[in-house]
């Protein structure tokens, strides 16, 4: 054997050697990282999946109770959404306190429904889910509230950069007129007109509106130098029904 042969052996032995050396030194850490890791993805997954069934179990729940309501049963379905509010995960919760005051308004207690919608807007940290609970609670007391009561929910609610603007429009002028403050209504209403975004079903709904307070006289007449929005509005409905009675004649 060479001499050259003896010297790369006594350096691969040597190499051979500060490998297990090294080996045995990091091993468990390097043992250690990859077992962190699996258990981490592990968990992970563990977390997913019971995420997941959680969220369908409440979803099960919240068919449920409204399986119950549908029937009829509201004692039962108010005690599954309680559960629900209580044991739900994600946003049943919320659905579940949602869903609840509407059992309320519907089975006649419209001060329950109005207080649970409170507690709503109340609770909740997300504008649009509060400003949906102020508007549910505002529908109600327009017909069981005072000016005052729904002014307090949607004022804020019913200015030009808030997008439920209109709907908070509307539910004020509606209160505004049942409370006999006709130019109030007026105003309220023909902000709605004038708002471009405004879809045509909601225009539509407010020209109606405005027709029926024509009609009764609460808005001026029409005259010579101009139109006001709201007799323009009752023009339009004049001229809806006279093409309907006109259809039946043509045929």
């Amino acid at each position: 054997m060479s001499q050259d042969n003896i010297f790369r052996e006594v350096d691969e032995e040597l190499r051979s050697d500060r490998m297990r050396s090294l080996w045995r030194r990091f091993a468990p850490l390097v043992i250690g990282a990859a077992i962190a890791i699996v258990l981490l993805v592990a968990v992970n997954e563990g977390w997913s999946w019971y995420s997941n069934s959680q969220s369908a179990a409440s979803s099960d729940k919240l068919y449920a109770a409204l399986d119950s309501a549908e029937g009829g049963d509201l004692t039962a379905a108010q005690q599954q959404l309680d559960q629900l509010q209580a044991e739900g995960s994600g946003g049943y919760p919320v659905l579940a306190q949602f869903r609840e005051a509407a059992l309320l308004k519907n089975s006649g207690d419209t001060a329950g429904a109005v207080a649970a919608y409170d507690a709503l807007a109340n609770d909740q940290s997300n504008p649009r889910l509060r400003e949906l609970a102020l508007l549910l609670a505002a529908n109600i007391l327009v017909d069981t509230g005072s000016l005052q009561d729904v002014e307090a929910r949607v004022a804020t609610l019913a200015t030009d950069d808030n997008p439920m603007r209109r709907t908070a429009r509307e539910l004020l002028g509606l209160a505004q007129l049942k409370a006999g403050d006709v130019a109030a209504a007026q105003a309220s209403f023909e902000a709605i007109l004038n708002d471009p975004l405004a879809q045509a079903p909601t225009q539509n709904r407010i020209s109606y509106y405005l027709a029926a307070m024509a009609s009764r006289g609460d808005i001026a007449p029409e005259t010579a130098a101009a139109q006001t929005p709201a007799e323009s509005a009752a023009d339009t409905v004049d001229q809806i029904v006279q093409d309907d009675e006109a259809a039946p004649a043509a045929q």
